[in-house]
């Protein structure tokens, strides 16, 4: 089944998007109207949709500057909730006080509130609202437990009309996360074949067996992927340098278009642009390395490939 068939969501191509340049980072300084506009001109010729992590004020000029600009996307409205229990598995350390724990469900729930807001005063633009990413894995550090989840995600039904996902890693879905299916409308998966030591011959298989494993266990409900993509760097934590450069990238991302667009799967390659905040501060640090662009905005191959 297909967003397409059941809510009528059209397949176009789609992109993660996160507009943060160099000194600037989430809870710090955020892009400026005419940063995020400059932004999305160089998106608007190739991308459809966009994926939007939370709803910070960084989420809320993306949604004016689409506005007032009269751009041609719609978004994918993310939550992020944070920890609301512990998580001895995460490996870099999620061990939280309890008056920690119990503000960020008081932070939570605001932030479901805001997502709520703001799809009722960008209806025209955000075609679907996310509860949450990548918050019930195992190794999380940002752990909430799937009743909660399931409690926000009614919330947003209750209070909003746009259809209402959670964004997570293909394995919980499995079956920690068939309860709330029950409650949503589509299901959204993450595969990322590099972080999981697979070579580029390897990695369209695996994303196919990631995808149809979920999509054969839920037939009747709609499956997306809202994370797919190939890094450009790395130093060597958690991925070979020798698996990832703008080559690799390329024909990664290229095979995975053109097998998304035949089957219609809506599929949000991740990730627009690099990402000089996230991970340590050494430079080849492979999670600031994702974007099909560069931090100065500048297209790496995989632009020329698929475009």
């Amino acid at each position: 089944m297909t967003l397409e068939s059941k809510f009528n969501i059209a397949y176009k191509n789609s992109i993660c998007y996160s507009g943060y340049r160099k000194g600037q980072a989430p809870g710090a300084l955020s892009p400026s109207y005419d940063e995020i506009k400059e932004d999305l001109l160089i998106l608007k010729d190739n991308w459809g949709y966009l994926r939007l992590y939370d709803c910070t004020p960084h989420a809320s000029t993306v949604l004016e500057v689409i506005e007032k600009e009269s751009f041609d996307f719609k978004v994918m409205l993310g939550t992020y909730i944070t920890a609301e229990v512990s998580n001895p598995n995460c490996p870099w350390g999620a061990i939280y006080s309890k008056e920690k724990l119990e503000s960020n469900k008081i932070k939570n729930r605001k932030e479901i509130e805001r997502a709520i807001e703001l799809g009722n005063l960008y209806p025209e633009i955000i075609f679907s609202i996310s509860v949450g990413n990548e918050a019930t894995v195992d190794w999380s550090d940002h752990l909430v437990p799937v009743e909660s989840v399931i409690e926000y995600a009614k919330m947003v039904k209750k209070g909003t009309k746009q259809p209402v996902t959670f964004c997570e890693n293909y394995v919980p879905w499995m079956d920690k996360l068939e309860p709330l299916v029950r409650v949503l409308d589509f299901i959204s998966i993450h595969t990322y074949p590099v972080w999981e030591y697979k070579s580029i011959d390897q990695a369209m298989d695996y994303t196919k067996e990631n995808y149809y494993g979920v999509a054969n266990r839920y037939p009747d409900t709609p499956v997306i992927i809202t994370e797919a993509g190939w890094a450009t760097n790395s130093n060597g934590r958690g991925i070979e340098p020798e698996n990832v450069n703008q080559e690799l990238q390329a024909r990664y991302c290229r095979e995975l278009v053109t097998w998304s667009k035949q089957n219609k799967i809506l599929t949000f390659l991740f990730e627009a642009f690099d990402e000089e905040w996230k991970g340590s501060s050494e430079p080849l640090e492979p999670e600031k390395h994702w974007g099909l662009y560069s931090i100065e905005r500048k297209p790496k191959l995989v632009i020329n490939e698929l475009f």
